[in-house]
């Protein structure tokens, strides 16, 4: 899920721009919505005759102008009668931020909101605000991530991995990898603003020192190559551009090291596997949580867990 903490609302409340697309479509819808709106939320669609596409809502305290619609179309891809306007009487944001983001636990991480004061011991415990980036942790591909760290750093043979958490988000995979195992990890993204907030998120949760966190679309930068290679990557992205990648990711692995890869469609699997198998790496692991699939693939040149 991404999203925002706190949106002001003024008197006269706040305005919503809603859009239902596919999944493949988020990455360009949210980035468009962020041009024009204070707060983008995204949820994907768990019932009904839409079920599998994704809602997004840009949230905004003044109603879009005619150059904004134009902006938004643009940069999405989308015809401007797309998105539905409608405005919405103040709400008391904080207080359904805590109601909409209850704690929860995954895998042995403990995932809280800042509106949670106390969390409980003897967790992975991390902390991640509804944000302007992706990764709150409830979302099943990133819940499966986390299944995959908490089950390799059972049956990691000793010492600290090297780890590139590639496409971060939020950072909660590379904070959570953080809370793994002591050493600095890499977390890089695309986006100038998930840097932004995986970098907050560093420090709020006491990490800071301990995350790389820097802009990058690819391992075959010099940014991200410098420092590898690596013995974990994740790669909680999309199908598109985790075959698009499959070279340099391939690459940047170090031998025997292990690749997590999420963000695709049970559909999209074998063209997914193909990209990867055809670069040497093997299936290690299936995970499948709803309509997503989690791989986790091995360098065969060494033994690892």
């Amino acid at each position: 899920m991404s999203g925002t903490g706190e949106v002001p609302a003024g008197e006269g409340g706040v305005w919503r721009l809603t859009v239902v697309v596919p999944a493949e479509a988020v990455p360009a819808v949210e980035g468009a919505l962020s041009e024009v709106a204070e707060a983008v939320l995204a949820f994907e669609i768990e019932d009904g005759p839409e079920a599998g596409r994704w809602r997004l809502d840009g949230l905004t305290e003044t109603p879009p102008d005619a150059a904004q619609r134009a902006l938004l179309a643009t940069l999405s891809g989308l015809p401007e009668d797309a998105f539905a306007v409608s405005q919405e009487a103040p709400r008391d944001w904080l207080a359904e931020t805590a109601r909409a983001f209850p704690p929860f636990s995954v895998a042995g991480f403990h995932i809280r909101g800042s509106h949670v004061a106390v969390p409980p011991a003897g967790r992975r415990r991390l902390m991640v605000d509804a944000a302007t980036a992706f990764g709150s942790g409830e979302h099943e591909t990133t819940a499966g991530c986390l299944e995959a760290l908490a089950g390799l750093a059972r049956a990691w043979p000793g010492g600290a991995p090297r780890v590139l958490d590639l496409g971060c988000g939020s950072g909660i995979l590379a904070m959570a990898a953080a809370r793994c195992w002591p050493g600095v990890v890499n977390a890089v993204d695309i986006d100038a603003e998930a840097v932004r907030v995986a970098a907050i998120n560093a420090r709020l949760n006491h990490l800071g020192p301990r995350l790389r966190v820097a802009r990058a679309d690819s391992p075959a930068r010099p940014a991200v190559r410098r420092h590898g290679p690596y013995d974990l990557i994740l790669a909680n992205i999309l199908a598109r551009p985790l075959i698009a990648l499959a070279p340099a990711v391939s690459a940047a692995l170090a031998p025997g090291g292990r690749l997590v890869l999420a963000g695709l469609l049970a559909e999209q699997e074998r063209a997914v596997r193909a990209a990867y198998r055809a670069r040497g790496l093997v299936l290690a692991r299936r995970r499948r949580r709803g309509r997503w699939t989690i791989l986790e693939l091995r360098h065969p040149l060494r033994r690892h867990p």
